[in-house]
């Protein structure tokens, strides 16, 4: 971690006369901030400070989190007062209401400056994710730029006060459609399912491959992906982000963070977080989209509450794929597109994480699926229903994954 020159008026011959002493505070200084970090972590209560500090916080609450000096990031994030996100929100009305997480409440907003329709997340100090979480989203979303990326319009780190304002995304998560029960929510047709997964693959090509310096996500899941106007998926909620590994290193060693059934299994047993961690939680999203399953569904019998423990076999058949597609599809499905993105799925969830794809191979893959829009009207053949017995006619010669 860099030091900063120190402030004061000395003059010059001062300054010459002194340099050994500034060299030895400067040590201290380090020393001083790693011990600071510890304390940021377990602070609960934060101390009063205005946007222009985040910046300086950041130093001793992400933990080398942020971007180096020599990336020349340029963070877009505008600043904000309590009072304006206040009025956006019309108070936090319940109207505005739009859904809870670990960071917090999330509501729907109007900024009178601009009349910019935002989503405007409210830290809950007593919630799961706390002030490292909301100073890592700055910083990684603020230096972001992807279509594939929720924007970060601004933020407010005024007194306690700790808020987000994104873009809105009009139609919710990927989660909502997937497993929601809302009446209004439409049916996700085939070729919108593998749109929305090339989508979020380029999202998270961009972290890993893109940015500099690199960003794990760590906390990739069905919730997180949300979708724009003709379902544009996006990545959101970046407060478990983490700067890759760099040079000859191979993992980031962290505590375990993410979501139960996403998480992949080497990272939860050692703790050595890696690119291709990313990818397996990938993987169960995909899965998610393929099949219409939860990552982790208590309400079904045990052995199939994990949905890749209950994938691993299906796998090894192909003549078992089509029991893996999402009944609410209704057979409208391409057979080809179905067992190669079940390919796809099936690598990124390998148990080693060196047998799991590249991101980059994986984008390649799905934006060749999503380009080949599939009609049901013109293949009767691939859209034939099950049976009374619950089994599915399919052409007699099966294609190769």
């Amino acid at each position: 971690m860099g030091c900063f020159p120190c402030a004061g008026g000395e003059s010059s011959k001062k300054k010459s006369s002194k340099k050994k002493r500034i060299e030895d505070t400067h040590k201290d200084q380090s020393t001083s901030k790693t011990a600071d970090t510890t304390k940021v972590e377990q602070r609960k209560d934060v101390k009063k400070e205005n946007a222009q500090n985040v910046a300086q916080t950041s130093d001793e609450s992400v933990e080398k989190n942020e971007p180096r000096e020599n990336s020349n990031p340029v963070n877009k994030a505008r600043t904000f007062t309590y009072a304006q996100l206040v009025r956006a929100t019309d108070n936090f009305k319940a109207a505005y209401f739009l859904g809870e997480g670990g960071f917090g409440k999330v509501y729907k907003g109007k900024l009178e400056e601009t009349d910019e329709i935002v989503a405007i997340k409210q830290l809950d100090p007593n919630g799961l994710q706390g002030i490292r979480e909301f100073v890592v989203e700055v910083l990684t979303l603020g230096m972001a730029d992807h279509p594939n990326l929720v924007q970060l319009i601004g933020y407010c780190a005024e007194g306690a006060q700790r808020l987000l304002v994104y873009e809105y995304m009009p139609l919710g998560s990927l989660e909502d459609h997937l497993h929601g029960h809302r009446a209004n929510i439409k049916r996700l047709d085939w070729n919108t399912r593998m749109k929305i997964a090339a989508g979020a693959a380029r999202g998270l090509e961009y972290l890993h491959d893109k940015m500099n310096p690199s960003v794990i996500y760590r906390d990739l899941k069905a919730s997180n992906i949300l979708l724009g106007e003709d379902y544009h998926a996006k990545l959101s909620d970046f407060g478990l982000a983490k700067v890759g590994p760099m040079g000859d290193k191979t993992h980031v060693s962290t505590r375990v963070m993410g979501t139960y059934g996403y998480c992949a299994p080497d990272y939860a047993m050692t703790g050595q977080l890696t690119f291709k961690s990313d990818i397996y939680s990938f993987g169960v999203v995909l899965l998610e989209l393929i099949t219409g399953r939860r990552a982790i569904d208590n309400t079904r019998p045990a052995a199939d509450q994990n949905l890749v423990a209950w994938a691993r076999p299906l796998f090894k058949d192909r003549r078992k794929f089509w029991q893996m597609a999402d009944p609410a599809l209704e057979g409208e499905y391409p057979v080809r597109g179905l067992y190669q993105s079940l390919a796809i799925a099936a690598m990124c969830v390998q148990e080693q994480p060196s047998t799991r794809p590249l991101i980059a191979d994986v984008v390649t893959a799905l934006n060749y699926l999503a380009s080949q829009n599939y009609d049901p009207l013109t293949n009767p053949v691939q859209t034939s229903k099950r049976s009374s017995r619950g089994q599915r006619s399919v052409d007699d010669k099966q294609p190769d994954v």
